[in-house]
């Protein structure tokens, strides 16, 4: 390596070669959430036209070879000769870093697309891509050649409607995958759509035979969203709180229902890019919401017998809320605009909401009355909680390692090459220990069915004594004490039988890690082992199947006489030995286990509180149109 340093060893990247060379600090990462990320750029540009009110029908469709195209019938991007540098305005949008319209706020008050590069950004990471603009009774179009146009932008016939198309291919050498996930580009397309009333955003998905299509039109915008979070949900009003107001350029609209559930769904937005890590907006938002129930506590006849002041979870159980603030110069952290840091935009938020949480409370009395009780029996269970915490704490359940008996640990000392099989009942759990490979693999034996999370407080949850050895075995807490940082395994496999019973107790588990250590399933280090079914035998050979077409597989691929091939059914876990359980669920180098992943919240949300929460209709109208797609139903 040489030692000298000059000018000559100082790159000048060009054009949207910075893009290509370091992707991720402009769509976050080359992973599926980058992918992803092309296509709400280009999505991202409709909507700016759809919040200036020229445009309402988005069509985003997913065409065969992973070629994606949307449509909009907004005004379309200029494609007049730009004054200075002599070239169509088209072309300058899609092929220059910080050019567009978003800089001149005559043309966009506020927009969702404010650093001017993303769509050159699909454009330079792109394989090809096309934009065809329908204008004045003329089609204009422009194709590119990772990011480099093949010709000047040109008419390419009439058109009697307006609006732009993009189509692109996204580059396999940049991404670590090219296909779509419909689901989680549906999940963000249906945000959009309830936070633009009125707006109808479609997305098909013509990968398949027959297409899937979701179309999205919401009236009620924020308001339609709470209602949706909640359908399967009983809640103590019926009608959400909505409010709306706008100071100094700043427009805050806000729709808060509460259920008598003890979950939290809060959902954030800034020019609808959705703020998964919160900001400054959020934290207005919940101040005010704090402060403004503890004021009306003080004047309620309650005072006198709480011994503390309502704190933010307290207020927050059983919520459901959704903030959009419409901000015209925000201030995201990074290009992927997790989180607001406009200082101003707090105490916006705070003073509008404090003021109209007021004004609907003074008016609704009987709204508030209900709010403070639940938010008085959040804070009572919450000092019990603490109390429980702290006593379990004090038991001499646990060895001298802090960890529950039933857990048998691994040697290995470092989370990402640990593993945690969570395993039903001693007779697996004992056959799971002898199997496993001790370096890495720990086994926790559970015994029998545990709590439904869904339907309970948290000092319910942590003093479970089914969920006491889960929490401990992680060992990064749960609810608002979980840290991520702590978890003792980067793999916690639910091994469970393949029958009726064995899928409710997964779901138990998956609903309580989803309510109590989201964070698990985000950062997907949960999974589902998939035991086989059948052990097929001839020849002295064993082979195994997971299911029953390949079990006829192996049955036709032998040859022999069905009559003379010995078919085992394994009815559960407990009735495999060591060495089968090890070849077939636990060895990396054989067996099958599912990645659990969260692509769409809102419908996981929806999923959860319908299948384990209090109301009952929501349930059967559920098994009722999905009975026919499960082949072991339990009725």
């Amino acid at each position: 390596m040489s030692s000298t340093y000059s000018a000559q060893n100082i790159q000048v990247l060009k054009g949207l070669e910075a893009v290509r060379k370091r992707p991720g600090m402009y769509i976050g990462t080359t992973g599926i959430d980058g992918l992803h990320h092309l296509v709400f750029e280009v999505v991202d540009n409709s909507i700016d036209e759809a919040m200036q009110g020229h445009c309402d029908d988005i069509l985003v469709v997913l065409e065969g070879n992973d070629v994606v195209r949307v449509e909009d019938n907004g005004r379309g991007i200029p494609v007049d000769i730009h004054p200075t540098e002599g070239v169509s305005a088209l072309e300058l949008v899609m092929t220059r870093l910080h050019a567009g319209g978003k800089f001149d706020k005559n043309s966009y008050k506020v927009s969702g697309g404010l650093h001017g590069v993303g769509v050159s950004v699909v454009n330079a990471l792109s394989e090809w891509c096309e934009a065809m603009v329908h204008m004045d009774g003329k089609i204009h179009t422009q194709r590119y050649q990772i990011g480099i146009p093949d010709s000047p932008a040109h008419e390419a016939g009439t058109t009697d409607r307006r609006g732009t198309v993009i189509r692109f291919k996204a580059d396999a050498s940049i991404f670590e995958t090219t296909t779509y996930n419909f689901d989680a580009l549906s999940n963000r397309l249906r945000e959009l759509a309830f936070l633009n009333k009125g707006l109808k955003i479609t997305i098909r998905d013509e990968r398949l035979s027959i297409p899937k299509v979701h179309e999205f039109k919401f009236e009620g915008g924020v308001k339609s969203f709470v209602e949706y979070l909640n359908l399967s949900k009983n809640v103590l009003y019926k009608e959400p709180l909505f409010i709306e107001g706008s100071r100094d350029g700043v427009e805050v609209e806000c729709a808060i229902q509460y259920n008598d559930g003890f979950n939290e769904i809060m959902y954030s937005f800034v020019n609808d890019i959705n703020t998964r890590e919160g900001g400054t907006h959020l934290v207005g938002f919940k101040s005010a919401l704090t402060r403004t129930l503890n004021e009306y506590l003080k004047k309620s006849k309650h005072a006198k017998k709480m011994e503390e002041t309502l704190s933010g979870d307290d207020v927050r159980e059983g919520l459901t809320a959704v903030l959009s603030t419409k901000v015209p110069n925000p201030q995201f952290e990074g290009q992927t605009k997790g989180k607001l840091g406009n200082s101003e935009v707090k105490g916006i938020v705070e003073s509008l909401v404090n003021e109209q949480l007021e004004l609907y409370f003074d008016q609704h009395p009987d709204v508030i009355a209900n709010i403070l009780e639940k938010s008085i029996l959040a804070a009572r269970a919450r000092i019990a909680a603490r109390q429980a915490r702290d006593a379990t704490r004090r038991k001499n359940a646990m060895d001298s390692a802090g960890l529950p008996g039933k857990l048998a640990d691994c040697s290995e000392k470092d989370p990402a090459l640990c593993e945690l099989f969570i395993v039903e009942g001693d007779s697996a759990g004992g056959s799971a220990k002898a199997g496993r490979n001790r370096q890495y693999q720990a086994i926790l034996s559970l015994f029998g069915k545990m709590l439904n999370v869904e339907k309970t407080r948290i000092e319910k949850v942590v003093t479970n004594e089914k969920l006491q050895p889960i929490i401990a075995s992680i060992g990064a807490g749960c609810g608002n004490e979980f840290n991520i940082a702590k978890i003792r395994y980067h793999k916690i496999i639910i091994m469970a039988d393949a029958d009726v019973d064995g899928s409710h107790i997964r779901t138990l588990l998956l609903t309580f890690f989803y309510r109590y250590m989201t964070e698990l399933i985000e950062r997907g280090h949960v999974y589902l082992a998939m035991p086989p079914l059948y052990k097929i035998k001839y020849e002295k050979k064993s082979f195994y199947a997971y299911d029953d077409t390949e079990k006829d597989r192996i049955m036709a691929e032998s040859g022999k006489d069905p009559e003379k091939v010995k078919v085992s059914r394994y009815k559960g876990l407990g009735e495999m030995n060591a060495e089968e359980l090890a070849d077939t669920t636990m060895d990396p180098a054989q067996r099958n286990i599912t990645q659990i992943h969260l692509d769409d919240v809102v419908e996981a949300e929806r999923i959860f509180s319908t299948l384990m929460g209090e109301m009952v209709a929501p349930r059967r109208e559920f098994i009722e149109e999905n009975a026919l797609l499960v082949s072991n139903l339990d009725v």
